[in-house]
C-alpha cells in the first residue's frame, strides 16, 4: 500500500512489575485514604473542582517526596519512562527529566475528570491503586479532532487506531505514560466501588 502514517500517538501501558504488587498497592491504598481524611484543605479544592470525589492535586501534589511508599513507586516507574523516552525518540540529554507531580485521585462511583491536558510538563501518567470491575478507563482524544470540520464518521468496523477517541482499561498494578499535551479524560465510574489512582507528571527543566 502507497501509505504512510505520519504523527502517530504512541500511548505507553504496562505492569509496573513482572511480580505481583498486591504488598505495595496495599500500602498505597492505606495512604491514599489516610491522606484523604486527614487533607481537609484537598477536601476542599476537591468540592470545588472534583465533584463527589477526592484529589490532592490542590494540596499535596508531591507525594514522591513526602511519603516513603509514594518514592518507591516513583524509583518503579522512572524505569518505565526511561523506556517511553527511547521509545518517542526524545532527546532529554543536556538536563534532567524528573517527576515533578505526584497525587492521589479517588473516584466513587458516578465521578468523573473532565477532558484537560497537562500543561509545562512532558510526559504524564497514572497508576491504578484499585479498579473494581466495571470502572472506567483512560480516554484519549484524537489531537486533530477540532480540525476534522468535514470529515465523516468513521466505519463501525474501524481500525481503534483511526477513531477519534480512544479508551485505555484501568487495571491495577498497571501504569499508562502518555505525552502530556495530550488531552484525556476519565469518564464517569459506574462500579459501586471507589476507582484509586495515583497521577504524575515528568518534567524537562
Amino acid at each position: 500500500m502507497p501509505i504512510e502514517a505520519l504523527f502517530a500517538t504512541p500511548i505507553y501501558t504496562a505492569p509496573l512489575q513482572a511480580r505481583r504488587t498486591g504488598s505495595l498497592n496495599a500500602d498505597l491504598l492505606r495512604e491514599c485514604r489516610q491522606l484523604c481524611a486527614d487533607d481537609r484543605a484537598g477536601r476542599r479544592w476537591s468540592a470545588a473542582n472534583y465533584p463527589g470525589g477526592y484529589t490532592s492535586y490542590g494540596s499535596a501534589n508531591k507525594m514522591h517526596r513526602m511519603s516513603p511508599t509514594f518514592e518507591r513507586l516513583g524509583r518503579l516507574l522512572s524505569r518505565h519512562v526511561a523506556e517511553f523516552v527511547r521509545v518517542l525518540e526524545l532527546d532529554v540529554s543536556g538536563r534532567a527529566l524528573e517527576m515533578t507531580d505526584c497525587w492521589v485521585n479517588i473516584m466513587p462511583h458516578g465521578v468523573t475528570h473532565g477532558s484537560h491536558l497537562h500543561t509545562l510538563s512532558t510526559i504524564s501518567g497514572t497508576y491504578y491503586v484499585q479498579t473494581p470491575r466495571g470502572c472506567s478507563g483512560l480516554k484519549f482524544e484524537d489531537p486533530r479532532l477540532e480540525r476534522m470540520m468535514a470529515a465523516p464518521p468513521r466505519r463501525a468496523d474501524a481500525a481503534r487506531g483511526v477513531l477519534p477517541w480512544a479508551t485505555t482499561a484501568a487495571r491495577a498494578g498497571h501504569l499508562v505514560l502518555f505525552e502530556s499535551w495530550l488531552r484525556h479524560e476519565v469518564p464517569a465510574n459506574m462500579s459501586r466501588t471507589e476507582r484509586v489512582s495515583i497521577s504524575f507528571n515528568y518534567s524537562w527543566f
